[in-house]
């Protein structure tokens, strides 16, 4: 049903990818901060839902386009590494531009269905969310396998990395924001997710 050799490179991948810093991860570790962890649930609920749709969308767009255009799926790789070194660029240079903002000084409960839809809203539309996806996802479908089998499979292990990353982010808000309110620090970790994410462009065009 599926690639074991794909399925082991795929873990790690997206574990580093969903655990980097970044829009959903910001949200979850506020939300948690400002609202609790029984709350954020129905934001990481929201953001869930929209992770899947993005990526199912995602992927059929570009196997539908390779089965057309077989000799695009390179270009694309290309495309997809070019995106990623670019982003590599951005973090290594942005001196702390992951900094956190400070969560309110007033506990205000929002509603649980207005922190679901924000959760949605921010996947759905979050641009890097579909490169990502467009870029990562389609080299870990086999085509000699069945194709929604393995989509399946894939979104299940996806969503649960990103859940536990947005657990994690959440349940430790204070502690990291704490952290990313450093600059230096902030700087150091933006050259680590630098270094993976020009090595996940490297891996993507050579592999």
């Amino acid at each position: 049903m599926v690639n074991l050799a794909l399925m082991g490179a795929f873990i790690p991948t997206f574990f580093l990818v969903s655990v980097s810093p970044g829009l959903c991860m910001t949200m979850a570790m506020t939300v948690g901060m400002s609202q609790g962890m029984r709350r954020a649930l129905w934001m990481m609920a929201g953001e869930l839902l929209g992770v899947g749709l993005v990526a199912t969308a995602a992927v059929c767009g570009v196997a539908a386009l390779m089965l057309q255009f077989p000799a695009w799926f390179f270009y694309i790789k290309c495309a997809g590494a070019l995106y990623l070194l670019y982003m590599a660029a951005q973090m290594w240079w942005s001196k702390g531009s992951f900094r956190l903002p400070q969560p309110g000084e007033a506990r205000v409960l929002l509603p649980r269905k207005e922190l679901f839809s924000q959760g949605f809203i921010t996947a759905v539309s979050n641009p890097k969310g579909w490169a990502f996806h467009m870029a990562l996802l389609p080299p870990f479908i086999d085509p000699s396998l069945a194709f929604w089998p393995q989509l399946l499979v894939l979104l299940f292990i996806l969503l649960a990395l990103e859940f536990s990353c947005l657990l994690m982010y959440a349940g430790s808000g204070r502690m990291m924001a704490r952290f990313f309110l450093n600059p230096a620090k902030a700087q150091w970790l933006n050259r680590i997710c630098a270094v993976l994410m020009a090595g996940l462009a490297v891996w993507m065009v050579l592999d």
